[in-house]
């Protein structure tokens, strides 16, 4: 009998990710270390570390895994792979090598269910032209798997999310929803477009990241687990902006928008997601309940969001602006 990943999951892809209205409290409390090789560090929420080993090279770390988001444990790895390497192209940058992290139960779940989420991940990582060279692996009943990767970027060439200026376009490269979808196929829920969100998760970000340093993108982030509104917080609040969103303009995964509505298909994540936005976020009247949803959703292997020059443009949907006001605020109207 096959077992269903997802019925073994308490919450789905970046959905299981620790609250954002938490993490900013605990991080608080870690010493900062000196180091003026560290040119991003954890301080403003940003994507991935960056540290300077020469004064033409830096490389970029980062680290991510979480519970299956699909029963397929092949896409499951592949969609894990894609979501690890983002947060290098997030940060300009070109990953190069790769670790696999393996929380998993031989016993309960068998060789063959790993070796496909394995050879999922591969197959993304010999895309991007990334070495995979080694891993870490645990027993755990609740399956986990994702990656720690390896980039480089000149030190001149780092996008952070802190770089933002007042009049920024703001540009999304991948529809939202995706957390919805996970969230409705664990529920047995009819009319879930998996294969769509499959898709949209599986993309590699390497062209919309490469996009966005043509278009002389002056901040850069991905939209993952904390929503839409929670990684534009933390873009405006380190660029010290406000933004606006049109929520219209906001893209979603086609049949999403219809899963929210019934309000069956929200999950635990996004939840979380828009009590938190409530302390920044401001929503007009007309704007209505699904795409409040939208906003929040607890997105894994999202898009790039790019704060753009109003003169410039990249593949994607323009979804607002950032403006003078209070650092961090959202008005989505």
């Amino acid at each position: 009998m096959v077992v269903p990943l997802t019925s073994l999951s308490h919450g789905a892809g970046c959905g299981c990710k620790l609250p954002a209205a938490a993490i900013g409290p605990l991080l608080a409390g870690v010493p900062v270390i000196s180091d003026e090789n560290v040119l991003v560090g954890f301080e403003d929420a940003d994507d991935a570390g960056v540290y300077r080993v020469r004064d033409d090279l830096a490389i970029v770390q980062t680290v991510d895994f979480f519970t299956p988001i699909v029963d397929d444990p092949f896409d499951f790895g592949r969609i894990a792979a894609t979501n690890a390497l983002s947060d290098v192209y997030a940060m300009g940058g070109t990953p190069v090598s790769a670790l696999n992290l393996v929380a998993f139960s031989i016993a309960e779940l068998g060789g063959d269910v790993l070796s496909s989420i394995l050879r999922g991940a591969a197959e993304v990582a010999s895309s991007a032209e990334v070495a995979i060279v080694g891993g870490h692996s645990i027993e755990d009943a609740e399956p986990k798997f994702g990656m720690a990767v390896f980039g480089v970027v000149h030190p001149d060439e780092v996008l952070t999310n802190g770089g933002g200026q007042p009049g920024d376009v703001l540009v999304l490269t991948k529809p939202l929803g995706a957390g919805a979808v996970s969230t409705a196929v664990k529920r047995s829920l009819p009319g879930a477009p998996l294969e769509l969100a499959v898709d949209v998760m599986t993309t590699l970000n390497r062209d919309a990241s490469l996009a966005a340093r043509a278009a002389g993108a002056h901040a850069l982030t991905d939209v993952t687990g904390f929503g839409l509104l929670g990684h534009l917080h933390e873009l405006a609040l380190a660029s010290g902006l406000a933004a606006s969103v049109e929520a219209e303009a906001v893209p979603a995964i086609e049949g999403v928008l219809d899963l929210l509505a019934s309000g069956d298909a929200i999950a635990g994540g996004t939840r979380r997601n828009r009590e938190h936005a409530s302390e920044f976020a401001s929503f007009a009247d007309e704007v209505p309940e699904e795409r409040r949803w939208l906003v929040c959703d607890a997105m894994t292997s999202g898009g790039l969001l790019a704060a753009l020059p109003a003169d410039k443009s990249m593949p994607g949907w323009v979804i607002g602006r950032l403006t003078d006001g209070p650092a961090g605020a959202i008005s989505v109207s």
